[in-house]
């Protein structure tokens, strides 16, 4: 123990204890793709997009998909200076000082144990379709005993090592990919060779966005789409156990944003065109919909287990941020040092780790005894914690590089520009999207708390908390909120001034030294 306590003392990457140099670029791409749940994801928000902007719905998979990569960029130049598992956390507290950087890392603690209610009762409810047991999949009882029960599974997965993670990943992205390629490909077959009743021939106009009726339909189908992308960044938070960990990680990132643009466009494209824009519009689950249409018994069970799968692999991957982040938020300071502990076989966040599975099970299970609709609701504010954490994140790239950012046109826009209009864009999305949960109609239950929505209580609640638990931890430990935003060093800033607007980085030697510099310690 005597090792750990070190470890928190300086705190810098690459000095907490995981297994470094575990996980290759396809790996960390694996996790980041997996982590969006884009089976789920489609299955559940395309029907609404369709009613929203109509057969122009692949344009705004690709829209949103425009403030991803943008924040990506961020991710990609960021963790090349501090390749710190805490990500947002640690990057924020560099660039803008520790308080916003802890409630930077406070929001991606939030939003994954909100999420992991939502992908544990999918995964339970889609395992008992999948069995044939559909008087089971909307048993309460039931689904919550699954649910808790995939919680627990993911969580050892996770505490066990990072190596059987990623394996896990592997075969539970490689069966969701499958399964939405076979659905696709016999769609489009279907739909250009065969006779399907109220089918519709893809267009090129279902790509442009100004065919779109109105700025209105464009804001309502983006706020629904920009989300369907979230989770990408948990191949940057595993950065730590990734080899050349200032690289890898960030280009896992963005390889990871043009997988899913693809996968969104491609699957969308194919399902409307099989189904048509009145069918889709009316569809709450558009893969459950369509399935049995599209590919007959009994191959439409694949489609459950594309849903079934990708549920399960983003329960499992949301585990992995919260844990690591939690982990360098007590290496440095910001958080009590419990949270700072490795398992010494294992070499994985075993404290965070467990108790993001226990306290992911106490928050489903028990929301769903006292009241489902609070737990529907709090689904509704997680859009609140995404936008605000990755949006700071955007503007933090920009802080940091300040001084770089004129050296050069590829500075300006990759570095500068890219990161800014990513920050701003989803600094829009989350006041028009706090703007909308603030009526109650607009929340699940249609209740009023106080007046107001509550999602939106919800989330100002949780963000409450947060100060609460920072002044607390600020009394605690002073020293980490005595630090002092900073710059980049010279050799950081001059590798990142190289690789602007590029991915082929340069060679080994003119890299030296980075990772040695990288720590916020």
């Amino acid at each position: 123990m005597a090792e750990v306590a070190g470890l928190r003392e300086s705190g810098g990457a690459g000095e907490k204890g995981l297994r470094g140099g575990a996980l290759g670029l396809l790996s960390s791409i694996v996790i980041g793709v997996a982590s969006t749940a884009p089976g789920y994801s489609l299955a559940a928000t395309l029907g609404f997009v369709v009613a929203a902007v109509g057969l122009q719905a692949p344009a705004i998979m690709i829209l949103a998909f425009v403030p991803m990569g943008f924040i990506a960029a961020a991710y990609f130049y960021l963790n090349r200076a501090d390749p710190d598992c805490g990500t947002t956390f640690s990057w924020v507290t560099r660039a803008m000082g520790p308080k916003a950087g802890w409630l930077g890392g406070w929001a991606i603690i939030v939003a994954d144990i909100i999420v992991m209610a939502n992908l544990a009762q999918i995964a339970a409810s889609y395992s008992f379709l999948l069995i044939g047991a559909d008087g089971l999949a909307v048993e309460k009882l039931w689904v919550t005993l699954l649910g808790c029960l995939f919680i627990a599974l993911m969580t050892w997965i996770c505490y066990v090592g990072i190596e059987v993670s990623a394996k896990t990943q592997y075969v539970l992205l490689a069966a969701e990919l499958v399964a939405l390629l076979l659905f696709t490909v016999v769609a489009l077959w279907r739909v250009y060779f065969g006779d399907v009743q109220g089918a519709v021939t893809p267009a090129l106009s279902w790509l442009n966005p100004f065919e779109i009726s109105s700025w209105t339909a464009l804001s309502a189908g983006l706020l629904l789409a920009v989300f369907i992308y979230w989770g990408w960044d948990s191949a940057v938070t595993v950065n730590e156990e990734s080899k050349d960990a200032s690289r890898t990680p960030g280009k896992a990132a963005i390889y990871s944003t043009v997988v899913l643009v693809l996968i969104y466009v491609v699957v969308t494209v194919a399902a409307q065109a099989f189904g048509g824009e009145a069918r889709l519009a009316d569809s709450e689950d558009v893969l459950a919909d369509l399935g049995n249409a599209v590919l007959g018994s009994p191959l439409d069970k694949l489609l459950i287990i594309a849903v079934l799968t990708s549920a399960a692999a983003s329960t499992q991957t949301t585990i992995l941020p919260t844990s690591r982040t939690s982990l360098s938020m007590a290496a440095k300071g910001a958080a009590p040092e419990y949270w700072g502990r490795i398992h010494p076989r294992y070499l994985t966040p075993s404290s965070s780790t467990i108790w993001m599975g226990v306290l992911s099970i106490v928050w489903y299970a028990g929301l769903t005894i006292v009241s489902e609709d609070i737990l529907f609701d709090s689904l509704a504010a997680l859009g609140l914690m995404i936008a605000f954490y990755y949006g700071l994140t955007g503007f933090a790239c920009v802080i940091y590089y300040r001084k770089q950012l004129f050296e050069s046109a590829s500075n300006a826009i990759f570095m500068g520009l890219f990161p800014l209009l990513g920050g701003l864009i989803l600094l829009w999305v989350l006041v028009k999207s706090a703007t909308e949960l603030y009526d109650p109609a607009n929340s699940e239950s249609g209740d009023s708390w106080f007046g107001v929505g509550p999602p939106l209580v919800i989330a100002a609640s949780f963000m409450l908390l947060g100060v609460v638990l920072m002044l607390l931890q600020w009394k605690r430990s002073p020293s980490f909120f005595g630090r002092k935003a900073e710059l980049p060093t010279a050799d950081v800033a001059r590798g990142d001034a190289i690789a602007a607007g590029s991915l082929d980085l340069p060679d080994e030697g003119r890299l030296e030294g980075l990772s040695d510099q990288g720590g916020v310690g």
